[in-house]
């Protein structure tokens, strides 16, 4: 048989057996495999892998694989971390580490994994650890592994820490996106810190000229803290881009209400009117 096709032939099998929940027979496939010749491209092919992985059984492919001639590589070793990541971070570390032992550079897909999983599991010092190490060699946090880690550290009273590893993350060349700068926003809103509020909006609107969103995160934040002045000055600049809010004036109208301003909010109602946002 083609090498080739005889090799596609059975990455695709053992995929739709793993799909289909029958692990043994993907197993026993896997297996055979690895006592042929095929196991050096085999070794390169990432749908039969991540479909094992999928299957959460990393141990028992990983005890196949190495009492077969299978050639362990960084590709591989990357993929078994992603993997492990999703369940047990500290195995994730641990293979890590061995691939710095085998001297295999770990890609950028296994350190968002293991950011995103430290973050999603309270490690937040951890996943700010990996973020700095993935830095310091050459590489950069996809936008979805940053913001998982800002979430996580701006809703545990860490967005000071949030706000510093954005800074350095900007002098790599790292892109936010509006999510990006929402959460520091948000987080800042919560420790009542009007300036680092600002400064990340302000941040945004030169690099990112921000949407709708934008002016929606830090408007909210403002209300919240009660800086209702503040938070109008931002609806003026948002209404002069043409963005236009219900949701941003319905708040408005309910803050003011709440604290008596009753003429404000009738103000703001009529204006809401007038431009079609009811």
């Amino acid at each position: 048989m083609d090498f080739e096709y005889g090799l596609r032939a059975c990455c695709i099998l053992i995929h739709i057996l793993v799909k289909a929940k029958l692990i043994k027979d993907a197993k026993a496939i896997f297996e055979s495999v690895l006592t042929k010749d095929f196991s050096e491209g085999f070794s390169q092919t990432l749908v039969v892998l991540n479909s094992l992985i999928d299957s959460y059984r990393i141990r028992e492919i990983y005890r196949y694989m190495h009492h077969s001639s299978f050639q362990e590589s960084a590709f591989v070793c990357n993929l078994f971390v992603g993997g492990i990541v999703r369940g047990r971070i500290d195995e994730a570390i641990l293979w890590l580490k061995e691939m710095e032992r085998m001297d295999f550079k770990p890609s950028g897909e296994a350190f968002n994994h293991l950011i995103k999983g430290c973050s999603s599991d309270g490690r937040l010092d951890d996943s700010l650890v990996f973020c700095k190490l993935m830095m310091s060699m050459g590489l950069l946090p996809s936008c979805s592994a940053v913001n998982e880690m800002f979430g996580k550290l701006c809703e545990n009273g860490k967005t000071k820490e949030a706000d510093e590893m954005l800074t350095i993350l900007l002098d790599k060349g790292f892109a936010p996106n509006e999510n990006t700068y929402s959460h520091l926003i948000s987080g800042f809103g919560n420790d009542d810190d009007i300036k680092g509020l600002t400064k990340v909006f302000e941040m945004e609107y030169r690099s990112n000229s921000p949407n709708i969103s934008g002016f929606t995160s830090v408007i909210t934040s403002l209300c919240e803290c009660g800086r209702l002045e503040e938070a109008e000055k931002y609806l003026e600049r948002m209404k002069a881009q043409s963005f236009i809010s219900p949701d941003i004036y319905e708040r408005l109208i309910e803050d003011h209400s709440e604290k008596g301003s009753k003429t404000r909010a009738c103000q703001l109602y009529s204006e809401m009117v007038e431009l079609g946002s009811e």
